[in-house]
């Protein structure tokens, strides 16, 4: 079947009207916030996740609401394996907590976030030798800069972090743009990886054709769904690793179900980050076993105890996210429709 994009796909079979808001707090302060906010909505076949990042505008926002409506639609592509390991997602935490984290996951790469403040050189260096150390030497080990350092910056940093891990297997969006990533990848031997760069572009694969990065990012609520997202990454004709967008276990299945599909998988992937937030919507929500997780076979359907426990308290806020859907909504409207015939069937 022909990967099309699920932008287009039927709002009405979608029940907006029945959305659910919620409010999950954070075990540790992760990408500056210290609750993760969002809202799940039912459809025939579960249901699915719209969880932008407040600083996120409508048109912005488009994908991710059109990755809930093909996921709540039912409309994944059939797996091709039936789970994939992933990394553990250190936070900017101490050392000590740092060591923790990796050795409780038991998994075998350590993705450490870097570059939480301007003054985090001797953090971060700590940071990463501690997760090393419970990695032990076999283990992968990735930074993740979030495009926060300038080139000289991390033409600087780069070679500590690199010795610090006893060898990183990439350093993740290390500055903003394509243009730097380039100049990056060209005057230092760390492989690149793009994330930003990729999920927030007009055009994902330029990363790609300008030789910007050794490793595609892929986050498939942001770019529009699973289905477009396998477009995106035959277009970028990379390696890639699916990485979540810290959604609960009803969005992250979404995400898994784009880890499935993908013809080639050699990384781990970043999917383990259920373990960030302080509860979730899914009585069961998917937790790694020995560094893997499953691939979800349908969507899910949260529990509706846990949507009442972790339905958002304030009612400005609720009221501040069905608005938000109403106008994103109506901009997946306007889209133009995808021909029957390549619709999905399954």
């Amino acid at each position: 079947m022909e990967p099309h994009s699920p932008r287009a796909t039927d709002l009405g079979a979608v029940d907006l009207g029945a959305a659910r808001v919620y409010a999950i707090p954070m075990r540790t302060r992760f990408r500056g916030i210290t609750v993760r906010e969002g809202l799940v909505l039912p459809g025939p076949a579960g249901w699915g996740e719209f969880c932008p990042f407040p600083e996120y505008d409508d048109a912005e926002s488009v994908g991710w609401l059109a990755t809930a409506v093909e996921q709540a639609n039912g409309g994944w592509p059939a797996p091709l394996r039936e789970r994939v390991a992933v990394n553990v997602t250190v936070p900017a935490v101490d050392p000590e907590r740092a060591h923790q984290i990796v050795l409780d996951s038991r998994c075998g790469t350590a993705k450490v976030k870097v570059a939480d403040h301007p003054g985090s050189r001797v953090e971060d260096l700590d940071r990463v030798a501690a997760v090393r150390a419970a990695l032990g030497p076999a283990g992968a080990l990735r930074v993740d800069v979030n495009g926060r350092w300038d080139v000289p910056t991390a033409l600087a940093r780069l070679p500590e972090l690199h010795a610090a891990a006893g060898g990183l297997q990439y350093v993740e969006q290390p500055c903003a743009s394509v243009a730097e990533l380039a100049e990056i990848r060209r005057l230092q031997p760390v492989p690149v990886a793009a994330d930003e760069s990729i999920r927030r572009a007009s055009d994902p694969a330029r990363v790609a054709l300008a030789g910007a990065a050794d490793v595609a990012v892929l986050k498939c609520a942001p770019l529009g769904g699973v289905r477009t997202a396998l477009r995106v990454a035959a277009a970028a004709g990379l390696p890639c690793v699916v990485s979540s967008a810290l959604e609960t276990g009803v969005g992250l299945a979404a995400q898994l179900a784009l880890a499935g599909a993908l013809p080639e998988l050699e990384l781990a992937c970043g999917l383990g980050t259920g373990s960030l937030l302080a509860g979730d919507l899914l009585a069961d929500p998917p937790r790694p076993v020995d560094g893997h997780l499953s691939v979800p076979r349908r969507p899910p359907t949260p529990d509706p105890a846990l949507l009442e426990r972790f339905a958002q308290p304030d009612p400005a806020r609720t009221r501040w996210w069905i608005e938000r859907l109403v106008r994103v909504a109506e901009l997946v409207r306007r889209l133009p429709t995808t021909p029957p015939e390549s619709r999905p069937t399954g």
